[in-house]
């Protein structure tokens, strides 16, 4: 079972990343080893040509995996991205973004996982990207 729940991974986002809080993501599902995200588009987020722009899937990507080790580990602030590869594959559509997270390794001081972003209603995937996180030392 994780450790946080869904609504404590939102309020710790909104008391320690307001900058992101205020976006509208989303936790659909979480469990031990994958997390759900739905983040509403706007037009803030396209780019020239109408598609979402790259650093909005990276940004899913990033916040979504650390809510996922947040839910495994608790509230540790001090976790970063050590890496982050993004394949972007199709066009995300103006829809909602879909993100599934899968956390394949949870070491001490590294977790390793993968990040899997769809347009809403849309079956293809439109990135896919890797992710390795550092895990500060308990104090």
């Amino acid at each position: 079972m994780p450790v946080m729940s869904p609504a404590e991974l939102m309020v710790f986002l909104e008391e320690h990343f307001p900058q992101a809080a205020h976006l509208g993501l989303a936790i659909e599902h979480l469990d031990e080893r994958t997390i759900r995200l739905r983040l509403p588009t706007h037009e803030r987020h396209l780019r020239p040509g109408g598609t979402i722009s790259g650093p909005t899937l990276m940004w899913l990507v990033d916040c979504g995996f650390y809510l996922l080790i947040l839910g495994q580990l608790g509230p540790v602030a001090l976790a970063v991205t050590t890496n982050l590869n993004i394949n972007f594959m199709r066009k995300p559509e103006p829809a909602d973004l879909i993100g599934e997270g899968r956390l394949l390794k949870l070491g001490k001081t590294l977790a390793v996982g993968d990040f899997t972003i769809y347009s809403a209603g849309k079956a293809e995937p439109v990135a896919h990207a890797t992710v390795t996180y550092a895990i500060p030392p308990k104090a």
